[in-house]
């Protein structure tokens, strides 16, 4: 199906029609450089597959700890860093979303010239990173920035009239007495005036600061504005006067607003919909009252948990146990499972989780000389001895391996010095509708919830075993 737009003879779609940003399955890799020769050896993701769009007119929320992605989602987003894979749209009517989810899922190989040519039709005219010409200038004036340092996004040497003024001086909209009389606008809109003209930034307070840089982002009259963590740096006080700000600035201009924090108190005060960011993936997406009164996710709850609530008599945080995985091995299955209170076997254990449970314990770690990957689930660690190969297996049989763990073992043996570990595969747990366009990527919440485990395997792993007779062997049925 191709749509119909204005330069085809029909009426343009309406602002309710389309989305003004459409981010489909967007990733963001930085390569892994080493050696002399600079050899790419592995990739942070940074952002891996995130896929949301914005309506004209609301607030979206983008939350999550300090290094899940959301800054450098906002960058893609914004147009200052090309994403690696994935694509982001400007104002993407609904007929051509429709026909991107028709060809999209058709390898590029298989698809027909007619299709290819619609691609690269939408592409054109509404891909943010393929875009150019007059597409890529309507676009750079109306999608700006305000950034959560408001002093190293100003430049020190110029004046506040320059630093407000130069969009309108690139776009050539304004010039002489006539762009000092916008720029005065422009700084009564954020709570400023005239008296500020001609004052270098190291001059203002911090909420000063931004509110020039607000008023900078608001010079061209952008339809929408990515909001990088604007009041993070500010004191509390100062925190409500610029989030006060931006609502009414939102109501008088009709702005769309993607909302970046860590805070999820000014999230759930700003935004309409919020999706909760993990290692560079979207765990939870829904409206901000879903969100907060009915979470689908651990890590979701674990965000809550961490917020103080200054209104209870009695304020518990408890705060999440573990550090971040490294984004450039992310974990099996579902991301969040190595610090998850309530993880299952079917969660996506691995290798690495076994060996960070043996690193975590000095005295089973101290023998462990080498570990030899076939797989990610399956691999053969050697020890210095035979003696420290049974004591991890006494371990694992005594209890000492987290129960979710212990359970999604499908094989353990010993041969001598060495131990070949190897856990039940599982696919990657994807977003899944679980309310009405409340998303999900628990499987506590997933129709995958209903299958049975251990899974059912085409070759049994008796077989593997009986292969071996002179093993200590120890299947997943009695590591329970």
């Amino acid at each position: 199906m191709t749509s119909v737009t204005a330069e085809q003879g029909g009426q343009p779609p309406t602002a309710a029609q389309r989305a003004v940003i459409s981010v489909r399955g967007v990733e963001k890799y930085f390569p892994i450089k080493e050696g002399t020769l600079q050899r790419v050896v592995g990739n942070v993701r940074a952002v891996d597959g995130v896929s949301f769009e914005v309506r004209p007119g609301e607030t979206m929320g983008l939350v999550g700890e300090s290094g899940c992605g959301k800054t450098t989602l906002g960058r893609c987003i914004s147009g200052l860093a090309p994403p690696t894979g994935g694509k982001i749209y400007f104002r993407l009517p609904d007929e051509d979303a429709a026909t991107l989810d028709l060809i999209d899922p058709i390898p590029e190989s298989d698809r027909t010239v007619q299709q290819r040519k619609q691609v690269e039709r939408i592409d054109a005219n509404h891909r943010v990173d393929v875009m150019s010409g007059k597409a890529w200038r309507t676009y750079r004036r109306n999608c700006q920035i305000v950034f959560q340092d408001s002093f190293s996004s100003l430049n020190p040497r110029q004046l506040v009239k320059d630093l407000v003024g130069r969009p309108l001086q690139v776009h050539k909209e304004a010039s002489g007495q006539e762009l000092t009389e916008r720029v005065v606008s422009l700084l009564e809109s954020v709570g400023l005036g005239r008296q500020h003209l001609y004052r270098y930034p190291h001059q203002f307070s911090g909420g000063q600061r931004q509110r020039i840089s607000i008023a900078r982002a608001l010079a061209l009259d952008p339809e929408f504005i990515v909001l990088d963590e604007p009041t993070s740096a500010l004191d509390v006080s100062v925190q409500a006067q610029i989030l006060n700000l931006l609502h009414e600035l939102q109501k008088d201009r009709g702005l769309t607003y993607l909302f970046i924090s860590h805070d999820l108190g000014v999230v759930r005060l700003m935004s309409d919909r919020i999706a909760v960011m993990y290692l560079g993936k979207v765990a939870e997406y829904g409206t901000a009252q879903e969100l907060f009164e009915d979470p689908r996710h651990p890590y979701t709850e674990a965000l809550l948990a961490a917020n103080p609530d200054i209104r209870a008599e009695v304020s518990v945080m408890k705060g999440l146990k573990g550090a971040v995985p490294n984004p450039a091995n992310p974990p099996e299955g579902c991301r969040f499972h190595t610090r998850c209170p309530v993880a299952t076997p079917a969660c996506g254990w691995e290798v690495d989780d076994a060996v960070a449970w043996l690193q975590a314990r000095e005295l089973l770690a101290a023998g462990l000389a080498d570990v030899q990957r076939r797989s990610k689930f399956d691999a053969t660690l050697v020890f210095h001895d035979e003696e420290s190969a049974s004591a991890v297996v006494r371990a694992i049989h005594d209890g000492d391996m987290p129960p979710a763990m212990k359970a999604a073992l499908e094989t353990v043996s010993t041969d001598g010095s060495s131990l070949v570990i190897r856990f039940f595969p599982v696919e990657p747990v994807e977003l899944e509708d679980v309310d009405d366009g409340h998303l999900t990527a628990c499987l506590l919440h997933t129709e995958r919830r209903h299958q049975t485990w251990p899974p059912q395997t085409s070759a049994d792993s008796s077989s593997r075993t009986a292969a071996n007779p002179s093993s200590t062997s120890t299947r997943n049925s009695s590591t329970r």
